[in-house]
Protein backbone atom coordinates (compact mmCIF):
# COMPACT_ATOMS: atom_id res chain seq x y z
CA UNK A 1 0.00 0.00 0.00
CA UNK A 2 1.57 3.50 -1.14
CA UNK A 3 2.17 6.04 1.81
CA UNK A 4 -0.78 8.15 0.64
CA UNK A 5 -3.58 5.48 0.34
CA UNK A 6 -2.05 4.19 3.41
CA UNK A 7 -2.50 7.48 5.77
CA UNK A 8 -6.11 8.08 3.56
CA UNK A 9 -7.49 4.36 5.41
CA UNK A 10 -5.62 5.00 8.24
CA UNK A 11 -7.86 8.17 8.35
CA UNK A 12 -10.74 6.48 7.32
CA UNK A 13 -10.41 3.69 10.22
CA UNK A 14 -10.27 6.56 12.87
CA UNK A 15 -13.29 8.37 11.43
CA UNK A 16 -15.57 4.95 11.07
CA UNK A 17 -15.18 4.67 14.90
CA UNK A 18 -16.54 8.41 15.59
CA UNK A 19 -19.19 7.68 13.65
CA UNK A 20 -20.12 4.07 14.71
CA UNK A 21 -20.10 5.64 18.59
CA UNK A 22 -22.24 8.41 17.06
CA UNK A 23 -24.45 6.52 15.07
CA UNK A 24 -24.73 2.11 15.83
CA UNK A 25 -25.25 -0.06 13.33
CA UNK A 26 -28.72 -1.37 14.56
CA UNK A 27 -29.58 2.41 13.55
CA UNK A 28 -28.76 2.04 10.43
CA UNK A 29 -29.64 -0.93 10.10
CA UNK A 30 -33.62 -0.06 10.71
CA UNK A 31 -33.14 2.69 7.68
CA UNK A 32 -32.75 0.04 5.17
CA UNK A 33 -36.60 -0.82 4.91
CA UNK A 34 -36.64 2.77 3.48
CA UNK A 35 -34.30 1.63 0.62
CA UNK A 36 -35.12 2.52 -3.09
CA UNK A 37 -32.90 0.30 -5.11
CA UNK A 38 -31.72 2.18 -8.62
CA UNK A 39 -30.44 -0.22 -11.06
CA UNK A 40 -26.63 0.39 -11.26
CA UNK A 41 -25.03 -1.65 -13.17
CA UNK A 42 -27.42 -1.70 -15.59
CA UNK A 43 -27.19 1.77 -16.10
CA UNK A 44 -23.39 0.61 -17.36
CA UNK A 45 -24.69 -1.77 -19.84
CA UNK A 46 -26.61 0.34 -22.11
CA UNK A 47 -25.23 0.64 -25.87
CA UNK A 48 -22.25 2.48 -25.68
CA UNK A 49 -19.85 3.75 -22.78
CA UNK A 50 -22.03 5.15 -20.44
CA UNK A 51 -20.96 7.79 -17.99
CA UNK A 52 -20.70 7.90 -14.66
CA UNK A 53 -20.34 11.98 -13.90
CA UNK A 54 -18.65 12.26 -10.47
CA UNK A 55 -19.22 15.15 -7.83
CA UNK A 56 -16.10 15.81 -6.13
CA UNK A 57 -15.03 18.92 -4.31
CA UNK A 58 -11.56 18.74 -4.16
CA UNK A 59 -8.62 16.28 -4.19
CA UNK A 60 -4.99 15.89 -2.51
CA UNK A 61 -3.04 16.51 -5.66
CA UNK A 62 -5.76 19.44 -7.20
CA UNK A 63 -6.63 21.29 -4.16
CA UNK A 64 -9.68 22.94 -4.49
CA UNK A 65 -11.90 22.13 -7.80
CA UNK A 66 -15.42 23.62 -7.40
CA UNK A 67 -16.09 25.53 -3.97
CA UNK A 68 -19.82 26.83 -3.53
CA UNK A 69 -21.19 24.95 -6.49
CA UNK A 70 -25.06 23.63 -5.14
CA UNK A 71 -24.86 19.53 -5.25
CA UNK A 72 -28.69 19.75 -6.44
CA UNK A 73 -28.02 21.95 -9.41
CA UNK A 74 -24.73 19.73 -10.34
CA UNK A 75 -26.38 16.33 -10.11
CA UNK A 76 -29.07 17.69 -12.42
CA UNK A 77 -27.34 18.77 -14.50
CA UNK A 78 -25.53 15.63 -14.86
CA UNK A 79 -29.00 13.83 -15.73
CA UNK A 80 -29.97 16.33 -18.36
CA UNK A 81 -26.76 15.81 -20.03
CA UNK A 82 -27.20 12.40 -20.18
CA UNK A 83 -25.21 10.78 -17.54
CA UNK A 84 -26.13 6.68 -16.83
CA UNK A 85 -25.55 7.40 -13.35
CA UNK A 86 -23.19 9.56 -10.21
CA UNK A 87 -20.15 9.28 -8.40
CA UNK A 88 -20.53 10.85 -4.84
CA UNK A 89 -17.03 11.40 -3.23
CA UNK A 90 -17.85 11.22 0.10
CA UNK A 91 -14.28 10.70 1.79
CA UNK A 92 -14.54 14.48 3.73
CA UNK A 93 -10.74 15.03 5.13
CA UNK A 94 -9.24 14.68 1.75
CA UNK A 95 -11.60 15.39 -0.37
CA UNK A 96 -14.21 17.45 1.05
CA UNK A 97 -17.10 15.05 0.64
CA UNK A 98 -19.49 13.87 3.24
CA UNK A 99 -22.81 11.10 2.75
CA UNK A 100 -24.74 14.79 2.89
CA UNK A 101 -23.59 15.08 -0.69
CA UNK A 102 -25.19 11.62 -1.50
CA UNK A 103 -27.92 12.32 0.48
CA UNK A 104 -28.78 15.66 -1.60
CA UNK A 105 -27.46 14.18 -4.81
CA UNK A 106 -29.90 11.08 -4.06
CA UNK A 107 -32.89 13.55 -3.24
CA UNK A 108 -32.32 16.01 -6.37
CA UNK A 109 -32.41 13.48 -9.68
CA UNK A 110 -33.40 9.72 -10.32
CA UNK A 111 -29.59 8.56 -11.58
CA UNK A 112 -28.47 5.69 -9.20
CA UNK A 113 -25.20 6.22 -7.19
CA UNK A 114 -22.07 4.99 -6.40
CA UNK A 115 -20.47 5.82 -3.26
CA UNK A 116 -16.97 6.71 -3.54
CA UNK A 117 -14.75 6.37 -0.81
CA UNK A 118 -12.31 4.06 1.06
CA UNK A 119 -14.31 1.49 2.37
CA UNK A 120 -11.96 -0.62 4.86
CA UNK A 121 -14.89 -1.92 7.32
CA UNK A 122 -18.57 -3.68 7.32
CA UNK A 123 -19.73 -0.03 9.24
CA UNK A 124 -19.39 1.57 6.26
CA UNK A 125 -21.07 -1.04 3.73
CA UNK A 126 -24.15 -0.64 5.95
CA UNK A 127 -24.00 2.67 5.96
CA UNK A 128 -23.80 3.27 2.06
CA UNK A 129 -27.17 1.48 1.98
CA UNK A 130 -28.77 3.52 4.15
CA UNK A 131 -27.77 6.91 2.83
CA UNK A 132 -29.12 5.67 0.22
CA UNK A 133 -26.12 4.33 -2.59
CA UNK A 134 -26.85 1.86 -5.24
CA UNK A 135 -23.38 0.80 -5.70
CA UNK A 136 -19.78 1.15 -3.56
CA UNK A 137 -16.12 0.96 -4.69
CA UNK A 138 -13.57 -1.72 -3.29
CA UNK A 139 -9.83 -0.57 -3.86
CA UNK A 140 -7.70 -3.77 -4.27
CA UNK A 141 -4.95 -1.78 -3.21
CA UNK A 142 -6.63 -0.73 0.73
CA UNK A 143 -7.63 -3.93 1.66
CA UNK A 144 -6.19 -7.40 2.08
CA UNK A 145 -8.26 -10.57 0.34
CA UNK A 146 -9.83 -11.84 2.92
CA UNK A 147 -11.46 -8.29 4.04
CA UNK A 148 -12.23 -7.82 0.12
CA UNK A 149 -14.32 -10.46 0.20
CA UNK A 150 -15.78 -10.46 3.22
CA UNK A 151 -16.95 -6.48 2.37
CA UNK A 152 -18.00 -7.89 -1.30
CA UNK A 153 -20.00 -10.44 0.06
CA UNK A 154 -21.94 -7.55 2.61
CA UNK A 155 -22.49 -5.57 0.06
CA UNK A 156 -23.94 -8.30 -2.35
CA UNK A 157 -26.17 -9.06 0.82
CA UNK A 158 -27.54 -5.73 0.90
CA UNK A 159 -28.77 -5.51 -2.86
CA UNK A 160 -25.22 -2.99 -3.32
CA UNK A 161 -23.31 -3.31 -6.86
CA UNK A 162 -19.63 -2.99 -6.71
CA UNK A 163 -16.79 -1.48 -8.67
CA UNK A 164 -13.71 -3.52 -7.86
CA UNK A 165 -10.90 -0.86 -8.69
CA UNK A 166 -7.62 -2.29 -9.67
CA UNK A 167 -3.99 -0.82 -10.97
CA UNK A 168 -2.16 -3.18 -12.01
CA UNK A 169 -2.32 -7.09 -13.45
CA UNK A 170 -1.57 -8.70 -9.67
CA UNK A 171 -4.52 -6.80 -8.14
CA UNK A 172 -7.29 -7.16 -11.52
CA UNK A 173 -5.97 -11.63 -10.69
CA UNK A 174 -6.98 -10.70 -6.84
CA UNK A 175 -10.36 -9.24 -7.90
CA UNK A 176 -11.37 -12.10 -10.40
CA UNK A 177 -9.75 -15.04 -7.90
CA UNK A 178 -10.99 -13.73 -4.73
CA UNK A 179 -14.34 -12.51 -5.66
CA UNK A 180 -14.62 -12.99 -9.35
CA UNK A 181 -15.72 -9.07 -9.52
CA UNK A 182 -18.62 -8.58 -12.22
CA UNK A 183 -17.66 -4.66 -12.46
CA UNK A 184 -14.04 -3.87 -12.75
CA UNK A 185 -12.74 -0.36 -12.07
CA UNK A 186 -9.15 0.40 -13.55
CA UNK A 187 -8.12 3.19 -12.19
CA UNK A 188 -5.26 5.06 -14.30
CA UNK A 189 -3.97 7.23 -11.03
CA UNK A 190 -1.21 6.05 -9.14
CA UNK A 191 -2.17 6.22 -5.64
CA UNK A 192 1.38 6.46 -4.41
CA UNK A 193 2.10 10.22 -6.75
CA UNK A 194 -1.70 10.37 -8.10
CA UNK A 195 0.00 10.61 -11.64
CA UNK A 196 -1.92 9.70 -14.68
CA UNK A 197 -1.36 6.93 -17.25
CA UNK A 198 -4.72 6.15 -19.65
CA UNK A 199 -2.44 3.46 -21.25
CA UNK A 200 -3.06 1.84 -18.04
CA UNK A 201 -6.84 1.14 -18.97
CA UNK A 202 -5.98 -0.41 -22.39
CA UNK A 203 -3.05 -2.40 -21.07
CA UNK A 204 -5.17 -4.52 -18.54
CA UNK A 205 -8.15 -4.55 -20.77
CA UNK A 206 -7.24 -7.58 -22.50
CA UNK A 207 -6.52 -9.55 -19.38
CA UNK A 208 -10.31 -9.15 -18.33
CA UNK A 209 -12.40 -11.78 -19.37
CA UNK A 210 -15.18 -11.44 -21.85
CA UNK A 211 -18.43 -11.32 -19.86
CA UNK A 212 -16.94 -8.19 -17.23
CA UNK A 213 -18.29 -4.75 -16.85
CA UNK A 214 -15.37 -2.38 -16.95
CA UNK A 215 -15.12 0.83 -16.39
CA UNK A 216 -12.10 3.64 -16.80
CA UNK A 217 -11.29 5.61 -14.29
CA UNK A 218 -9.24 9.18 -14.09
CA UNK A 219 -7.46 10.83 -17.14
CA UNK A 220 -10.40 11.09 -19.69
CA UNK A 221 -12.06 13.97 -20.68
CA UNK A 222 -13.00 14.35 -24.50
CA UNK A 223 -15.52 13.15 -26.19
CA UNK A 224 -12.28 11.30 -28.77
CA UNK A 225 -11.26 9.51 -25.52
CA UNK A 226 -14.65 8.11 -24.69
CA UNK A 227 -14.76 6.82 -28.57
CA UNK A 228 -11.27 5.52 -28.21
CA UNK A 229 -12.78 3.91 -25.13
CA UNK A 230 -15.94 2.17 -27.12
CA UNK A 231 -14.02 0.84 -30.07
CA UNK A 232 -11.87 -1.18 -27.45
CA UNK A 233 -14.60 -2.37 -25.68
CA UNK A 234 -14.87 -0.31 -22.41
CA UNK A 235 -18.35 -0.18 -20.57
CA UNK A 236 -18.75 2.90 -19.04
CA UNK A 237 -15.92 5.48 -17.94
CA UNK A 238 -15.63 7.88 -15.14
CA UNK A 239 -15.01 11.35 -15.15
CA UNK A 240 -14.86 13.61 -12.53
CA UNK A 241 -12.60 16.69 -12.58
CA UNK A 242 -13.01 17.65 -16.01
CA UNK A 243 -16.85 17.57 -15.56
CA UNK A 244 -16.34 19.91 -12.11
CA UNK A 245 -14.45 22.26 -13.96
CA UNK A 246 -16.70 23.34 -16.39
CA UNK A 247 -18.09 26.57 -16.73
CA UNK A 248 -21.68 25.29 -17.92
CA UNK A 249 -22.05 21.44 -16.80
CA UNK A 250 -25.10 20.52 -18.47
CA UNK A 251 -23.05 21.10 -22.23
CA UNK A 252 -19.99 19.18 -20.94
CA UNK A 253 -22.04 16.59 -19.82
CA UNK A 254 -23.55 16.34 -23.43
CA UNK A 255 -20.21 16.57 -25.17
CA UNK A 256 -19.28 13.84 -23.75
CA UNK A 257 -22.01 11.27 -23.68
CA UNK A 258 -22.12 12.45 -27.20
CA UNK A 259 -25.70 14.33 -26.88
CA UNK A 260 -24.91 17.09 -28.38
CA UNK A 261 -23.27 15.49 -31.74
CA UNK A 262 -26.76 13.78 -32.01
CA UNK A 263 -28.79 16.92 -31.30
CA UNK A 264 -26.62 18.95 -34.15
CA UNK A 265 -26.94 15.93 -36.79
CA UNK A 266 -30.94 16.20 -36.32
Amino acid sequence: MSSVLERIVETTREDVKRRRKQIPPADLEARLVERDDRPFSEALSRPGVSLIAEHKRRSPSAGPIREGGDIADIVRAYEAGGAAALSILTEERNFGGSLDDLRAARAACGLPILRKDFIVDSYQVIESAAAGADAILLIVAALDPKPLKRLHDEARGLDLDIIVEVHDEEELECALEVIDADIIGINNRDLGDFTVDIQRTFELLSDVPAGKTVVAESGFHTREQIEELERVGIDAVLIGEALMRSEDLEAATRVLTGLEADETEL
